[in-house]
């Protein structure tokens, strides 16, 4: 499903825990990390997008977390040059998604990335807060910029969330 303007949409998902850290995962067999992430489905929304991928990337129920809060309307992000299927319509140019912000409620043993036919990640761990802007690949770093500052107040205490990373 690709829109007009040739982005698929999407939801990303930040999980914390009660220490306010942040799960971090590594694309399998890659170094590369990342938030778990994947498109919406027709017919599906956003929340429910965000139920499946959490089941499917990271093994977790929706018992398994809370709902802190979400990103207001699309954020967005263009792909590089280099992975666009030009051979493919309709043309999808990037992304659009809705973040999500959830806290661990259940156990961490809980988190289970082998869970899918086609495992994404093959390891996680926890981050501080704004680790992944230093490691995120560079075309989506802004995405997560944005996404992180706005979700900041939902998990960071008042003196740390007004300390937000603004380039």
């Amino acid at each position: 499903m690709i829109d007009s303007e040739g982005y698929r949409p999407n939801v990303g998902i930040i999980l914390t825990n009660r220490e306010g850290r942040l799960l971090w995962a590594r694309r399998i067999r890659q170094d590369a990390w990342q938030f778990p992430q994947g498109g919406i489905r027709e017919q599906e929304t956003p929340e429910q997008a965000m139920y499946r991928e959490l089941g499917e990337e990271i093994g977790l129920a929706p018992h398994h977390v809370q709902v802190l809060g979400s990103t207001r309307g699309w954020l967005r992000y263009r792909l590089p040059e280099r992975y666009i299927r030009r051979g493919q319509r309709p043309l999808c140019i990037g992304q659009k998604q809705v973040w999500f912000m959830l806290r661990l409620i259940g156990e961490e043993r809980h988190v289970r990335l082998d869970l899918s036919d086609k495992p994404e990640f093959d390891n996680w761990r926890w981050v501080d807060y704004w680790q992944p802007l230093r490691e995120v690949v560079s075309f989506k770093k802004d995405v997560y910029r944005q996404a992180l500052n706005q979700l900041a107040p939902l998990v960071l205490p008042d003196h740390q969330a007004s300390r937000r990373v603004r380039r």
